[in-house]
């Protein structure tokens, strides 16, 4: 991982759970983003969710995606 890139982290199962409660929304409703994206998560598969942390002066943004 480039020190630029954002962290990109896979959810687990239970963490998926609260936070499409928490959203109100369905794992289709999220954005997509690519498998073949370079910075994903070796161990994520098509249909998990990934975290993205970007950090812009003191304070990180998290955004979610859905791979496909």
């Amino acid at each position: 991982m480039h020190i630029l890139e954002p962290k990109h982290s896979k959810l687990n199962k239970k963490e998926e759970e609260e936070l499409l409660i928490k959203l109100n929304v369905s794992k289709s409703q999220l954005p997509k983003i690519k498998i073949t994206d370079p910075s994903m998560p070796e161990s994520a598969e098509i249909g998990d969710i990934i975290k993205i942390e970007r950090k812009e002066d003191e304070e990180t943004f998290v955004y979610y995606r859905t791979v496909i």
